[in-house]
Parts: structure tokens; C-alpha cells; sequence
């Protein structure tokens, strides 16, 4: 009795190994270059409570093959140091249609940001995911209503993504 009772729990054992593993080999890996990659996903008004058009959410998807998008709070020492270009990791141009053309605008601070690091990584591995980011888009020095975005991230590795471009944002000034 007790060999049977054995064959029978080594056959149970030897299966869901089996399906364990026909499990993972059927579940596809993700593989994307190591240089980020990022896609616009929406862009989003937020009304200050009267009818004005004061801050807006940027929303991106981002891929990254090695997994190194971010930087912690301590991440200023070189290359991240504050004053140089890799101090922040996520680069934004802010931009109006004047009269027909689109301008580039110098706000006078900065749209730009410093992702975290993302959780659940530890670098060396596929990531993907969504970033948003809180904007000012309402250059009160200016009549003109209609601007645009250009974005584009930095990785650990100083890997520069792809520049997006948002449509154009009419906004209630």
C-alpha cells in the first residue's frame, strides 16, 4: 500500500512541476532596448476654481530594456549634481502658437522633474509603466491660449528616450 500511496504523490509532485513549468515557458518575456522609450498617453486641464486653466497632468508610458529609470533623492552627487543636465531625468519644452507659429517659451522656472526610482525594480530587468506629471501651463505673461509639450526622460545610464510631442492645449485664460 505504501508504494502506491508513493507513486501516487510522486506522479502529483512530477505534474505540477510540469504545469509549473509549461506554465512559465508559455508566459511571454518582455524584452525591450535598453534606451528608454516613452509614447504620450493624455494630458489633462486642471481648472484653478474659477473657470481658469491653471495646471494640466501629462501623462506617459515609458518602456526601458535595463530597468534603470529614475533617481533617488540622494542622486546628486556627479553626473546628477544640481546645475548639471542630468540633474533631472524628465526634460519638458513648453511651447505657444503665436500668430500661427508655434514658439518656444522660457518660462521663467522650469517644467522639468526628477522621476523616483520605480518600485519593484532593481535594474537589469525589463520595465514599463506610466508617469504623470503635475504641470503649470498657464504662462499668465502671455495672451496667447494655445500651447504644447515636448518631453523626453533620461536613464541611470544617461540614455536619452525619444522626444513626444503633446496635441495642441487651448486653455481658458
Amino acid at each position: 500500500m505504501k508504494t502506491i500511496a508513493s507513486g501516487i504523490q510522486f506522479s502529483i509532485k512530477l505534474l505540477i512541476i510540469l504545469f509549473l513549468l509549461a506554465h512559465t515557458a508559455c508566459q511571454k518575456k518582455e524584452d525591450f532596448p535598453d534606451t528608454p522609450q516613452i509614447a504620450f498617453l493624455d494630458f489633462t486641464k486642471i481648472q484653478n476654481g474659477s473657470s481658469v486653466d491653471n495646471k494640466g497632468i501629462l501623462s506617459v508610458s515609458f518602456t526601458d530594456g535595463d530597468g534603470n529609470i529614475g533617481l533617488a533623492e540622494g542622486d546628486t552627487l556627479s553626473p546628477y549634481n544640481p546645475g548639471s543636465p542630468y540633474y533631472y531625468n524628465f526634460y519638458i519644452k513648453y511651447y505657444e502658437r503665436r500668430k500661427g507659429t508655434l514658439v518656444l517659451v522660457d518660462l521663467p522656472s522650469p517644467q522639468h522633474a526628477r522621476i523616483p526610482p520605480i518600485v519593484g525594480t532593481s535594474g537589469n530587468k525589463p520595465t514599463k509603466g506610466t508617469i504623470d506629471i503635475e504641470l503649470f501651463i498657464n504662462n499668465y505673461s502671455s495672451p496667447y491660449d494655445t500651447i504644447l509639450f515636448e518631453a523626453w526622460i533620461y536613464d541611470k545610464d544617461l540614455q536619452q528616450s525619444n522626444v513626444i510631442r503633446t496635441p495642441e492645449i487651448i486653455i481658458n485664460k
